[in-house]
């Protein structure tokens, strides 16, 4: 399976507002700031968002972008089939399965795009929003302790002075 630019965009973006989901509205001009995405594509990608009822804008001095569900309620695949259509790289399930009746000689081959196609669906139907923020956070906690026990390690060498005077 092959994401877009705008998918993988889209996918930071919504990273991001879930991040500070409780914290409200958030700035285009932030968002393209701290994820590093071209601000005027990112209009384009939020709006569709909105269309598609994800996001929420609101107005004002405090305004921007925010979620409109809860992050755990909020499936990759939900936004993956928004913004780049089918999740699969091999056609839609139907499809495959013509083919599996139809070609006798290759229904092998297409039963295993089948395969394919309905483990990553299952995948990001299966994985939220959250379940990313939750990872993200694991996985800096884990590289915080793995630093600090470097910087431990490091600390313990003492440093030796190897000779002395001249009349030694």
């Amino acid at each position: 399976m092959k994401i877009s630019q705008k998918g993988l965009y889209a996918l930071q973006a919504m990273m991001m507002l879930a991040r500070y989901h409780q914290q409200g509205a958030i700035k285009i001009r932030d968002i393209a700031y701290e994820e590093a995405l071209p601000e005027k594509f990112l209009e384009l990608i939020l709006l569709e968002l909105k269309n598609a009822r994800l996001v929420e804008s609101v107005r004002g001095a405090k305004g921007g972008y925010q979620l409109r569900r809860d992050p755990e309620d909020i499936n990759l695949s939900e936004i993956i089939r928004l913004i780049d259509g089918p999740l699969a790289p091999f056609g839609d399930a139907e499809q495959l399965r013509e083919l599996i009746d139809r070609d006798i000689p290759h229904r092998a081959l297409y039963q295993v795009f089948l395969d394919v196609r309905d483990a990553a669906v299952r995948i990001l139907d299966n994985t939220t929003l959250d379940d990313l923020i939750l990872r993200a956070n694991q996985a800096s906690a884990k590289q915080t302790r793995h630093l600090k026990n470097q910087k431990k390690a490091t600390a313990r060498v003492i440093p030796m002075v190897v000779g002395g005077s001249k009349g030694e």
